[in-house]
């Protein structure tokens, strides 16, 4: 019994390998493409990668780095607005470089204090005590001469009445009185005179570059609110209220770099797509006048008409199109840009991706 249960399961997988063996073997339908492929639309046409950015007259998106270090205090805009020039993108923090500033200002404006002081000379009060010192210098000064009269006078009527030193005391005493209005007239003088005219002028070149140092720190305190430079739309905002930045941007985990804080696009109607054609290439690129392009816009069926705008005149190393740090580049691009408007119905942003078609003109 037992022998014969084994030797019907044995019959049961042969047929079950069998029928799995067959089931598999039969083809299967292919499943249609999620959407068609793309295919180049010229007879001798060039494939080139390409990537959208916002279209500038020069150059490509607007990125924007701090030119201080420092921590982002407020972030103003959101991604995807439409600022004007000069509006307030972020702010860092500028408590030390404000406090700097005030200290400055604080400093010109004694400087400049001091500047009136000297120009106010003399003062008034200062004047006055000058001129009680020389009017109580001419008083003594004619004391001393008059007891020096009445010690001739009675010397020459009798020598015995006054003695040779009490003569020399006033003759000494005169000198004395002269000597003492001579250097309070003189002070008396300098007094009148006011301010020396070098120290005017120091002290005003003093407080001139105290002004203009005080101007260059209110310049510097001007680079911790970031601005937009220009009318554009913001697309990235790489960083974040308590982050830390500097002039190299702000750390990318992803690319493990860095990177700029803003990136901003223009305001017009059109976007720019920049393709790079490989070196072996370049000697089929027609002449800008010839040449026509399409671009395809990848996990969609549009086809979109380019204008030419220019050719980047310079041979470079290929891009890290597929923004990832780890990938080769080994060989050499001629970039360059079209534009184009873009289509109804499908959404296209700066940093896609797209493939392109170059071809000429009958």
């Amino acid at each position: 019994m037992r022998n014969k249960i084994i030797f019907a399961l044995v019959i049961l997988g042969a047929l079950g390998a069998g029928v799995s063996a067959y089931v598999y073997a039969v083809p299967s339908k292919p499943l249609p493409p999620a959407f068609d492929p793309a295919h180049n639309p010229y007879a001798n046409g060039i494939y080139a990668n390409g990537i959208v950015e916002s279209f500038q007259a020069h150059g490509e998106n607007t990125n924007i780095y701090p030119e201080v270090a420092g921590t982002v205090t407020h972030v103003e805009v959101g991604e995807g607005q439409r600022v004007a020039a000069g509006t307030v993108l972020a702010v860092l923090d500028d408590s030390v470089q404000r406090a700097v500033v005030d200290q400055q200002r604080a400093q010109a404006d004694a400087a400049a204090a001091i500047v009136d002081e000297l120009q106010a000379q003399p003062r008034r009060e200062n004047l006055a005590v000058a001129k009680a010192q020389l009017d109580l210098a001419t008083a003594q000064l004619k004391t001393a001469r008059d007891q020096l009269d009445k010690q001739r006078r009675s010397f020459d009527l009798a020598p015995e009445s006054v003695s040779r030193d009490a003569l020399d005391n006033a003759i000494n005493a005169e000198h004395v009185a002269q000597a003492n209005l001579d250097v309070v007239t003189r002070q008396y003088d300098l007094t009148r005179a006011g301010a020396w005219t070098y120290d005017v002028k120091n002290q005003e070149k003093q407080h001139e570059a105290l002004v203009r140092a005080a101007a260059a720190s209110t310049a510097l305190l001007a680079k911790y609110t970031i601005r937009a430079p220009a009318d554009g739309v913001v697309m990235s905002v790489n960083t974040a209220v308590g982050s830390y930045v500097s002039p190299q941007g702000t750390y990318d985990t992803y690319t493990q770099g860095m990177g700029p804080i803003i990136v901003m696009s223009g305001t017009n109607e059109y976007l720019a797509v920049r393709c790079y054609i490989d070196e072996i290439l370049i000697a089929r690129l027609p002449p800008p006048e010839r040449i026509v392009a399409e671009m395809s816009i990848r996990g969609s069926t549009a086809k979109v008409p380019l204008e030419f705008v220019r050719v980047q005149p310079y041979v470079s190393p290929k891009i890290e199109l597929s923004n990832q740090r780890l990938e080769k580049v080994d060989l050499r691009v001629l970039p360059v840009v079209f534009r184009f408007r873009p289509p109804a119905g499908v959404s296209v942003f700066p940093g896609q991706l797209v493939d392109v078609y170059i071809g000429a003109k009958p």
